[in-house]
């Protein structure tokens, strides 16, 4: 999410009692004609929208663990106090490391926090490459845990592949974390706010595109089939396709904020934010859950 949009989150969150609520709004639309998969919703949790509004992940290790949520109430003061003000959509590798992606509005760099099995937490940050959005909404980790997905703002084409941090033995929080690799695109997407995967080679991503030109419908969720699995030596090509556009339901009308998306292979759930707009933004934000057929 840019600092633009981000500050009009603000300005709801701190005017919500002098904004008026409106019509039902449904807005679901069928699945696209051809599409690799479907998902069928089968059901919804509320979103706080301070401590849930931007993503989630579940967690493997230790058993037992509860989903993990980033919003703007979970960023620590000392970030924020150091100018990382804005959390994105987290994952987690499967023996139990959580990463969550930090940005701030300004400067050369990124940061991903990173929440070892034990509980101890380390910082990586990583210095933006040539032509690099500053923006960090989501983070994906590849299923064997060493590479981590990370993606750009706007109209892309492209996906970054870096080491994943405290994981890949090559990093370290005193060095900077590169980026190793790309995913090139064959289709353009536009502003997206998470990943995971769902395979070695498969990703679904949750797209916050507002204008619906790319694709046919807007706020899609997005199957990338990879050519082949990340390895951190070499690029490699996703094939792009809009599966269904995310629900889109409030007791306020207004504009819909797409955010996190998290694939639990435990279970075959597919969870997915969405923030509704006005004041809605307290009472009716959903994430949202699908399964596969």
């Amino acid at each position: 999410m840019p600092a633009s949009a981000r500050q009009r989150c603000h300005a709801v969150l701190a005017g919500l009692v002098t904004l008026a609520t409106a019509a039902v709004v449904s807005l679901a639309a069928p699945t696209p004609a051809g599409a690799a998969d479907i998902w069928t919703e089968t059901g919804s949790d509320r979103a706080d929208p301070l401590t849930e509004s931007q993503g989630l992940t579940s967690v493997e290790v230790p058993a037992g663990s509860p989903n993990h949520y980033t919003g703007i109430g979970t960023i620590p003061l000392g970030l924020s106090s150091r100018g990382w003000n804005h959390v994105g959509d987290p994952d987690a590798s499967y023996n139990g490391y959580s990463i969550e992606p930090y940005q701030r509005d300004s400067g050369n760099s990124k940061m991903f926090r990173v929440r070892a099995p034990g509980g101890a937490w380390s910082e990586y940050v990583h210095t933006l490459g040539a032509g690099e959005a500053l923006n960090n909404s989501w983070v994906a980790v590849s299923p064997d845990g060493q590479w981590m997905l990370s993606g750009e703002w706007g109209t892309m084409t492209r996906l970054l592949v870096l080491p994943t941090p405290g994981v890949n033995p090559s990093t370290s929080p005193s060095a900077n974390l590169p980026q190793v690799a790309t995913v090139r695109l064959d289709h353009a997407v536009r502003d997206v706010q998470g990943c995971d995967f769902s395979g070695p080679t498969t990703l679904l991503c949750s797209s916050d595109d507002p204008e619906g030109s790319l694709f046919g419908i807007t706020k899609p969720l997005l199957l990338i089939d990879l050519s082949a699995a990340p390895n951190g030596t070499a690029d490699v090509t996703g094939h792009v396709t809009a599966l269904r556009q995310l629900p889109l339901r409030s007791s306020c009308s207004g504009a819909f904020e797409a955010e996190g998306i998290d694939y639990d292979r435990r279970t075959g759930t597919l969870r997915v934010i969405v923030i509704s707009p006005g004041f809605c933004v307290l009472t009716d934000s959903k994430t949202y859950k699908f399964s596969r057929g």
